[in-house]
């Protein structure tokens, strides 16, 4: 997949999105096809590459080839049984940290209350996660904590909404707010990172974005353009940059940003592995971090504070999502169908050396 990711000029998520056919993902054709003729080009091969070209259909129960899944017989009200096992889904475990993080969000909390936290990797596949599921049901386990790596509204499959057990959300959520959810708060993520560098007296900020299909990647840059406009800093299109998440993606991008005539003064990279990239493109032209230019990352990846110098970065609070959402087990069920606010958890910022004010002299 990393092979395929840098012929086809994307993430490896992305990679694995296309060639999973992972529901509810909404790429555009150009990107699948892209995709799928880097993977052919370089000799790899699915045993049906033919229906990976049309976006997958939407889950439905005869996926199943089968009535609606059985489910234990477990008795008393769901919200009463929290002395037991609780279950934990996720679609993509490998592609980045995030989802170990919440796990062990999540698991500290279990443990604190005395449950034990069961893990399935499911990819999101129509067949295997709701088998998934079926096999964590069975083994009595006393509510389920359903993740997408990706922040994003989904379209619940139908068996969640068939359980007798609690189901939170966690890093997505639903239309109809039909389950507790907790997502990271991006726009106000992406607002607290270019003010930070307002404060220092940039006006000349750029950033360099993530893979436009993805949430983080619109929400984050709704907050640079609301900070921008609440200073009255003009807009300026030629300061944006698409990424894909990745450290080439952040070179390319400042080598492009440099060679403005009007060259930012500050950059804004919506992830480490972005800054990464940027950090080196900079060093290549020989600017000083932070005398020439400032420069502040967004997740906290471990690699943040070991940058030369350490990278301002946000944090995303996986490790309170994970503990967010075990604490609602604690809360009393809503009767019925229930409809529940999404709530939004904070990406602090994380001041460290990246950033100085402008004009404030030589180091």
């Amino acid at each position: 997949m990393t092979d395929i990711a840098r012929a086809a000029g994307c993430s490896q998520a992305t990679v694995s999105f296309v060639l999973n056919n992972s529901p509810g993902i909404k790429l555009s054709r150009q990107t699948r096809e892209r995709v799928i003729e880097a993977a052919r080009a370089l000799g790899y091969s699915a045993p049906a590459f033919s229906a990976l070209e049309k976006p997958p259909a939407a889950f439905e129960r005869t996926a199943l080839g089968g009535p609606a899944l059985e489910r234990p017989a477990l008795e008393g009200p769901a919200f009463d049984r929290l002395d037991g096992v609780i279950g934990f889904v996720v679609d993509q475990l490998a592609t980045s940290p995030e989802a170990v993080v919440a796990i062990e969000g999540a698991r500290q909390a279990s443990w604190n209350a005395g449950n034990v936290l069961l893990v399935a990797q499911t990819m999101g596949d129509a067949v295997m996660e709701p088998r998934a599921i079926q096999a964590l049901t069975r083994r009595g386990i006393s509510a389920l904590i359903y993740m997408t790596i990706f922040t994003r509204e989904i379209t619940a499959p139908d068996f969640l909404y068939g359980l007798d057990i609690p189901v939170i959300l966690l890093n997505c959520y639903t239309a109809d707010y039909a389950f507790p959810a907790v997502v990271p708060s991006e726009i106000a993520g992406g607002q607290s990172s270019t003010r930070h560098l307002i404060s220092h007296g940039h006006r000349r900020i750029a950033t360099i974005t993530g893979e436009p299909w993805m949430q983080a990647a619109q929400d984050r840059l709704k907050g640079y353009r609301r900070a921008l406009a609440t200073a009255d800093i003009p807009f300026d299109a030629d300061l944006v940059v698409e990424g894909d998440w990745s450290a080439s993606a952040g070179y390319a991008a400042t080598v492009k940003l440099l060679a403005l005539k009007d060259r930012p003064t500050a950059i804004f990279c919506q992830n480490d592995r972005t800054a990464i990239g940027c950090y080196e493109a900079l060093k290549e032209a020989g600017l000083h971090i932070p005398r020439d230019i400032s420069v502040v990352g967004y997740d906290d990846e471990e690699i943040a504070r070991h940058l030369f110098p350490p990278l301002t970065t946000s944090i995303l609070p996986h490790m309170a999502m994970g503990q967010w959402a075990i604490e609602q087990l604690e809360t009393p069920a809503v009767a019925g169908r229930g409809r529940y606010p999404i709530t939004k958890l904070e990406c602090p910022l994380v001041e460290r050396e990246s950033v100085r004010a402008v004009g404030a002299g030589s180091s």
